[in-house]
């Protein structure tokens, strides 16, 4: 199927969308920043371009621009942007507005920030077909629901007068869409669409715009920093970096015939589900992108680039057309076609000691966590009074030192509210945890000081753990000043070395949080989380907003505090790949239960729970030539309020065998000493399921590496 759909790639007709020399410039106090320089590219109907490259590269900056909705402070300077025959760039506002909804929609990362929470979602969707193609109230309504049916939506007609807040965000992304669709439009700008869904979300929404694509046949520019989306469902890419584009071409030339040391060392910072921490070290670029207003000269990606020469700090690169339709902006192309393997594409061989096994440093038995809906004041909107939310139902797991265990589900599934109960945040409602041998109280009020200390905490999201107003070392330091036992020159000294271990610069001490960039604030949050020298890190979603490039940097930083202090960490994430790599045991949730367990090597070798193979096949592998078995989980997550008999995914589970899934809870089974499968599925019959798919994707996928 992705062959064929990459096939339908309209060469010979006019485009779609045309971008010449667009230049975007922005007034500050320093002067004009040029955000945008130069850019040039085209998107034919029924094609989907992607626009790749790390945070602050300008492709968000670039989507603006193409539908003239920057800030007042911003302005097109010079080029051309066509949509059809229409020149964007001489419409008055005016009609300009006419255009925005009709001929060009949007599609954000946040769905809940795009969809108004006091409207229904049928009247937000009919009041496009109304302004737009001038339609009465009731076929508006009809159109809502052909809209929803269209995007797969679960019981249309009540969804249609449902609020966004009771939605879940797979659904509110498939609202979003539908909005953007109602009127047909020739060209969808969609912004990291899928950056903040889950897994098997993910790919349910992949693969509707694929089939959407097909029967609209319109023009779409899908930015995102997830290369594997893009190697799975684009035509064509563009690599920008710092307002530029570094390479352009096919899918298939840019991932296997990588032309500019920007794209191989984007690829080099993956993490892929073949590999691990013990054999390979993930090539994190050097430095960071450069701000638009202190570009470097000659070539800007020359400061981080391990092939440049004094040549290439002489002037700026030109494009230069390697092959058809394939553009590189390196002056040293020639090299890196001659040499595949060389620079960062390929991950080094890492030398790791034999990781040795540590004792338990922490054990929960039995946790559960039961929300009591009626105490919170909402049973008005439940059937039975007394109603509890089961959050998290009876898990146990242990951790040993100097080990992690990855932790993984889709959003729901009971992650974090496991991971706050063990960092006291939430009380648990039953089960036992012990620290070092230690009972550790559900609360944090009721933990000693030294107990609070060795379980710390790194969140999704540092802006929100960073008091915008203290400096970054007052924040670092606050740890230290609340332990009471050091002096402030000690003090002092015990922050400069956290800097350094995390590698940041010393003069970041005086900084504020907005100084900083993302992954150097989240460098921040774990120098704070490892200042009282902990024996426990919780990590929750560490890495899901950042780049790739910043997202191995921190891995690597990550392994490195781990080998040198010994430190034990629950790594919770949904990017499967970055859990196999860093962690030794992987734990994988549904519905607040563990339905698989086991070392992170087993765990990824079959036999699978059906829900961890499903969770595995949705993974976007980097690389357009993969074609990965595609297992898609019908219907959402169930209500924790209203769980379902026997096995609780057998609502959704794709390889049920009949009532016993329906009537019984499944056993647990032992595949061997480091892997036990909840599942009513014998291990040898889910060896035989699994073994015409796993073998040739397991091939498809070692040829990754």
């Amino acid at each position: 199927m992705t062959e064929m759909y990459r096939s339908q790639k309209s060469i010979d007709t006019d485009p779609i969308l045309d971008v010449r020399n667009l230049t975007v410039t922005y007034r500050t106090g320093q002067g004009l920043v040029y955000t945008v320089r130069d850019v040039s590219l085209q998107i034919a109907a029924g094609e989907i371009y992607g626009l790749v490259g790390e945070s602050g590269s300008g492709k968000s900056t670039l989507a603006r621009a193409i539908v003239r909705y920057l800030a007042d402070n911003g302005q097109i300077n010079s080029g051309s942007i066509k949509l059809g025959n229409t020149d964007l760039l001489t419409l008055p506002m005016s009609k300009m507005q006419k255009i925005w909804g009709s001929r060009i929609t949007m599609v954000h990362q946040d769905p809940a920030a795009a969809v108004n929470p006091s409207i229904t979602i049928g009247e937000q969707i009919a009041e496009v077909a109304r302004l737009h193609l001038h339609m009465s109230s009731s076929q508006a309504r009809e159109k809502a629901l052909e809209m929803l049916r269209k995007m797969r939506m679960p019981d249309p007609e009540s969804v249609a007068k449902r609020y966004a807040h009771q939605l879940s965000g797979g659904m509110l992304q498939r609202v979003v869409i539908a909005i953007a669709l109602t009127t047909n439009p020739e060209l969808l700008i969609m912004d990291e669409p899928t950056t903040s869904l889950d897994v098997t979300t993910e790919a349910a929404i992949l693969d509707l715009v694929r089939e959407l694509l097909t029967e609209y046949n319109m023009a779409v520019l899908f930015i995102t920093h997830n290369l594997g989306v893009v190697a799975n469902i684009c035509n064509r890419v563009g690599v920008m970096y710092a307002g530029e584009i570094m390479e352009e071409g096919t899918v298939r030339q840019v991932f296997n015939h990588k032309l500019h040391p920007y794209t191989r060392g984007l690829l080099g910072c993956l993490p892929k589900v073949t590999n691990d921490k013990r054999n390979v070290s993930l090539s994190a670029i050097p430095g960071f992108i450069p701000r638009m207003n202190h570009l470097p000269s000659g070539c800007i990606f020359g400061p981080r680039c391990k092939l440049v020469e004094d040549d290439c700090q002489a002037e700026r690169p030109s494009q230069v057309e390697a092959e058809a339709g394939h553009f590189t902006a390196c002056r040293r192309w020639e090299a890196l076609q001659s040499n595949p393997d060389l620079l960062m594409d390929v991950q080094q061989v890492r030398d790791m000691d034999e990781h040795e096994e540590g004792p338990l440093v922490f054990t929960a038995s039995n946790i559960k966590k039961y929300f009591d809906v009626t105490a919170s004041g909402f049973d008005s909107l439940f059937k039975q009074s007394g109603t509890e939310i089961k959050a998290v139902d009876d898990v146990s797991v242990g951790v040993r030192g100097g080990f992690t265990l990855g932790v993984v589900g889709e959003s729901g599934c009971g992650k974090t509210t496991f991971a706050r109960c063990i960092a006291g945040l939430e009380e648990a409602t039953s089960g036992k945890m012990e620290l070092e041998g230690q009972l550790l109280p559900y609360t944090v009020a009721k933990r000693t000081s030294a107990q609070k200390k060795r379980i710390q905490m790194v969140f999704q999201n540092p802006d929100a753990s960073l008091n915008p107003h203290y400096t970054i070392g007052d924040s670092v330091s606050r740890p230290f000043v609340l332990m009471g036992d050091l002096s402030k020159e000690e003090i002092q000294m015990r922050v400069k070395e956290l800097f350094s271990a995390v590698n940041l610069p010393e003069d970041y001490i005086n900084r504020l949080p907005h100084e900083l960039s993302g992954g150097e604030k989240q460098r921040i949050a774990i120098a704070r989380a490892m200042a009282s020298e902990p024996t426990m890190i919780l990590c929750d979603e560490p890495l899901s907003s950042l780049d790739v490039s910043v997202q191995a940097a921190l891995i690597n930083l990550l392994i490195k505090l781990q080998d040198s202090s010994k430190i034990s960490y629950l790594f919770i994430s949904h990017d499967l790949a970055a859990v196999r790599y860093i962690s030794d045991w992987v734990a994988v949730m549904y519905l607040g239960r563990i339905c698989e367990i086991g070392s992170s090597e087993d765990v990824f070798l079959p036999p699978y729970h059906p829900y961890t193979e499903a969770l595995l096949s949705a993974i976007p592998v980097p690389d357009p030539d993969v074609q990965q078995e595609r297992i898609r989980l019908e219907g959402n997550v169930p209500s924790p309020i209203d769980l379902p008999s026997g096995c609780r995914f057998h609502t959704r589970c794709p390889r049920k065998i009949g009532e016993i899934c329906e009537a019984q809870e499944p056993p647990w089974q032992d595949v061997s000493d480091h892997h036990q499968i909840c599942c009513h599925i014998t291990l040898d019959e889910l060896r035989t399921m699994q073994s015409e798919v796993i073998v040739g994707q397991a091939d498809t996928l070692r040829e990754v590496r």
